[in-house]
Parts: structure tokens; sequence; C-alpha cells
């Protein structure tokens, strides 16, 4: 739980102070860079850690990553320039890309199935509220001229620092897993390169193509390198074969298949939302970045109560796809209602709607990871894991990235409907004609747009000035970013019934009654006996595919697992 908090925490902390980092390193220009550096480090590290941890034990693994966290969390507070943030924000992504993905994978090597969904509720409700506590934090810190003698902003990292050293004791202290059987590996540098080569291109245009331009050179480059990338990732995988740091024969099982489809689709709108509920709420609601966290907590609600009901219930009953299926109906239903939002929108109703999405997203998130790790042999829970979490967070770059590009491609068009409708209101004359407004240099931007005497364009680039603004000036702007807000979240309901389908396709496995550690000491057992692992433990085929259907010329049969059936 230490290590999922922190790994959550820092997704979403940075985000409500870095207009306050960036100016104090004179750098405000680069930002974009210091969120990207820890993006490409995080997602490439994610399976690779996976796969290391399959083949040579998790806890030195996970011990790894929070050192290397740790060590770029405090090079981060002590940075003197952007670029310097930059870079050690990329070592503390190396470190957070195995601080999640290790945490879920150590619980499946701990605890059956049956009992996981128990605790992964638990462990997901950690995730959602440091999600929403980070903005809250980051804007305390970043408010703060010093705290201690140093600089409030240097704590948005250096408050990781005591957190993961209590996580390293108590790690070092009582996690003790069995030894791994001695079997004989060979790493996959040819797929973690072709990995690298295909994924940071694209992640690059994913946060850098809105300011770029998307049919800009450097986009078409990142594009090309991308596909390039990725071609030879698929072909060193074919080649790896058992050792591929993601295997592909994986991908016969339709339950991983599925999987990863969902959690990609998933991601997209999760971090849509994400992305976007904060600017409606500092913009279109003129809150401060703390409070808009403040005003995020009827999601982590939803996201805690969701994820708690799913587990305590799937734990109960064995019965695990129903959750997804009603979680992305009401991540559907959700961003469907936030798409309603106004300028005038009661908080009662924004945190209504709010906590259905949050519940969605609760009830969707940790029965998904259950469903893969349950449907893949333990000696692969690891990859099975963090590829779970590795395509959910490639889904939130994108959304991200999409997103953000269809709202301040549209903003400004909206931004310009709404002053033609307000203009001529009576309170925006009586504005206009106010002494008080126009000796008010906050007012100048919008009173030299009405003017004539300059254009509109780049107003938006920093969107600071509107806050500053007369209420009755401000009124176009708060009405221009809630309609491209809408049609964003729009968007984002639509992509969420894609998700429907996808986890109505779940199949729905018997969930095992025997840890990864102990299903592993039984897969060694059976093999060391020259037998066939049992089935009604594993209940998956020797490729990873789904015990139950056998394939044919036809097509797939679905037949009952029977105990014991081989």
């Amino acid at each position: 739980m230490i290590g999922m908090f922190l790994a959550a925490l820092d997704q979403t902390i940075v985000a409500t102070s870095i207009r306050t980092i960036g100016d104090s390193l004179h750098g405000l220009s680069l930002q974009a860079w210091v969120t990207t550096a820890y993006l490409i480090t995080s997602t490439i590290a994610t399976p690779l850690y996976g796969k290391l941890s399959d083949v040579y034990g998790r806890k030195p693994f996970y011990l790894l990553a929070i050192v290397l966290f740790l060590i770029g969390s405090l090079l981060s507070g002590t940075a003197d320039s952007m670029y310097q943030l930059a870079i050690y924000r990329g070592v503390q992504g190396l470190g957070a890309g195995g601080l999640m993905s290790l945490a879920i994978t150590i619980l499946g090597d701990l605890v059956p199935p049956r009992e996981r969904a128990r605790y992964q509720g638990m462990f997901l409700a950690v995730f959602g509220t440091s999600s929403v506590l980070g903005p809250v934090i980051g804007g305390f810190f970043a408010g703060a001229d010093t705290i201690l003698g140093i600089a409030g902003w240097r704590w948005v990292f250096l408050i990781n620092i005591p957190i993961g050293i209590i996580g390293l004791i108590v790690i070092t202290k009582v996690l003790h897993l069995p030894p791994l059987p001695k079997v004989k590996h060979r790493i996959d540098w040819p797929g973690a390169l072709a990995l690298v080569i295909g994924l940071v291109p694209l992640l690059l245009v994913a946060e850098q193509g809105r300011a770029w331009g998307w049919d800009s050179g450097w986009s078409l480059v990142c594009y090309a390198l991308g596909v390039v990338g990725l071609g030879l990732f698929l072909l060193a995988e074919r080649v790896a074969g058992e050792d591929a740091l993601l295997p592909l024969y994986l991908f016969r099982n339709r339950t991983f298949a599925i999987g990863a489809g969902a959690n990609t689709i998933i991601g997209l709108g999760m971090f849509g939302a994400l992305a976007t509920l904060p600017l409606y709420l500092q913009i279109a609601k003129n809150m401060s970045p703390t409070e808009a966290g403040l005003a995020l907590i009827p999601l982590t609600v939803g996201i805690m109560s969701g994820s708690i009901i799913a587990g305590q219930l799937t734990s109960r009953t064995g019965r695990y796809k129903v959750f997804p299926v009603v979680g992305t109906t009401l991540m559907a239903l959700g961003a469907l209602l936030l798409s309603r939002l106004t300028v005038d929108t009661s908080m009662v109703m924004i945190g209504g709607f709010t906590i259905v999405f949050g519940l969605g997203l609760g009830l969707s998130m940790q029965p998904l990871i259950l469903a893969v790790q349950n449907a893949v042999p333990p000696k692969e829970m690891g990859v099975a894991t963090s590829s779970s979490l590795f395509f959910r967070q490639v889904g939130g770059t994108l959304g991200t990235a999409v997103f953000l590009s269809i709202l301040f491609s549209t903003v400004g068009q909206r931004i310009t409907e709404a002053f033609a409708k307000i203009a001529t209101t009576a309170d925006f004359q009586a504005a206009l004609a106010d002494p008080a407004v126009v000796a008010d240099p906050a007012n100048k931007p919008v009173l030299d747009l009405m003017s004539g005497s300059t254009g509109g364009s780049g107003m938006l680039d920093d969107s600071s000035f509107i806050s500053a603004l007369d209420p009755r000036l401000a009124r176009p702007f708060q009405v221009g970013f809630a309609e491209s807000i809408d049609l964003v979240l729009t968007i984002a309901a639509g992509v969420m019934v894609i998700a429907i389908v996808l986890v109505a396709l779940l199949p729905e496995l018997p969930l095992r009654n025997v840890s990864g550690i102990q299903g592993r000491a039984d897969e060694a057992a059976a093999a060391a006996a020259g037998l066939a692992p049992d089935e009604s433990l594993g209940r998956v085929g020797e490729h990873g595919g789904d015990v139950g259907q056998e394939q044919g010329a036809e097509g797939t049969v679905d037949e009952p697992v029977v105990e014991g059936q081989r």
C-alpha cells in the first residue's frame, strides 16, 4: 500500500504545482518535458519489472523500485533548472514503473484469487485516494513560500523520502518470499530495446504533439519511429518465445487479450476525465488548485466504495465479471452526466456525477487485474499484472493527449461564440462602462480585445488571467471552457461504450483457491514428476489459453471446467 500510495500520489501531485516550479526555475515553457520524462520511463519500466520479477523474484526488484524512486525524488527536490528536473523525474519514473505493478503482483503471490479480491479492493482504494489527494497536497506545497527553511514546492518531491524509507524498512523486515525454482532463462534485451524505440517516440508525440502540431515534421518522424519500433518489438517477442518481455502467446488467452483491450480503453476514458475535470473546476468555477482537489473528494469516495464493494463481494461469491460490466456502464453514464456541466452547475450535482464515475472506476479496475492473474500460469503472474497496468497507462497517456487536444482546439471557437452571445447583455455592457473595471490592470486583456487593439491569439497559452478578471468579463471564457469540456466528456462517454462491449465478452473462470506461491510450487512439483499441472488449480492451458476452450478448425467451443479434468 505504501508503494502504491507513492506511485499514485506522484502522478497528480506535480500537476497543481508545476506552474510555481516553472516560475521558480525560470523555465515554465519547459514544463511539459518534466511530465514527459516521468511518463516515458515509468511506462517502459512497468513491463520490465513484471518479467524480471517472474524470473529472479519480486522482493529485490520491489526494493530496487523504491530506492530508484527515492533517489529521483531527492534529486528532483534539489533541482536548479527545468532541464535537471526533467532528468531527475526520469530517474523517479524508473522506480515508479515497479511500485504499483509489483505491489499487486506480490499480493497475488501471497493470497489466493478468491481472497485476493478483498485485498485488491483496499489497495485500489489507496490508489484512488492518493490520486485525488495529490492536487490538494501539491497546491498546499506550491502555495507555501518555505517549509522548514526549504522552498515550499520542493516538498512536492521531498515528501516521498520519509514515506519511502518507512516502506523500505517494513518490506525488508517482514516480506519473506520463498526462492524461485532454478530455471535457465535469458533476458529479452532485443525486445526491451525495441520497446524503447517504439514507445518513446509515440509517448513524446502524445505529450508534445499539441505544441508541435500533429502533422509537423517532428510528429511525423515520431510516428514513423514508433511504427518501426513496435514492428521490431513484435518480431523480437516472436523470436524470444517464453523468454519474451511480453510473451505473444499470452494473447491467445482470451481473458488476457480482452483484459488488455479493456484496460487500454478504461485508461483512455479515465485519464480523459481526470485531466479535464480539474480544468473545469479551476477555470469555469474559478477555484484554486487546492479547492479543486478538495472538490474531487466525491470521486475518491466513489473509487473507494466501488473497489471495496467489488472486492468483498468477489471474495464471498467467487464471481467477478459482473463488476467490470456494471463499472464500465457507470463510467459511461458518469461521463455523460458530467458532459452536461455548465458554469452554473451546483457543486452538489457535480459531486453526485463524480461519485457515479468514481464508483464505476472502482468497480472496474481490480476485477480486470484479478481476471488476468487468475487466467495465466502462476509463473507468469508478474508479466500479466504489469502488462495490465502497462496497457492502462498507455491508454491513459493517449486519453490525456487526445482529449486535451480536442479541448484546446475547440475552446477558442467556443469562447468566441460565448462572447457573441454575452457581449450584448446588460451585465457585460455595464462592466465595460464601469470606471473601476476599466482602471483595473487585470481586466486589460479583455478590454484590449473588445476595443480591437489586440487579437485573441495566444491569450489561452496562460489561462491564469481569467481568475483575476471581473466576473462579468470572465463569463465568456468560463462558458467557452465549460462547453469544450462538455464535448470532451461526451466523447469519453462514447469511448466507454467500447469498454462495456469488451468486458461483456470477458470469460469468467472459477477463481483458484491457492496463492501464486503455492501455484508455482505445484507447477514445479508436477514438472519434476513429469505430469501436467492440475487444471483444477491452474485452469490454464500450456500456452496460456483458457481451459474449457478447445480450438477446432471451425472456431472455439466453450466446455465446462471439470475438477481435475485433462
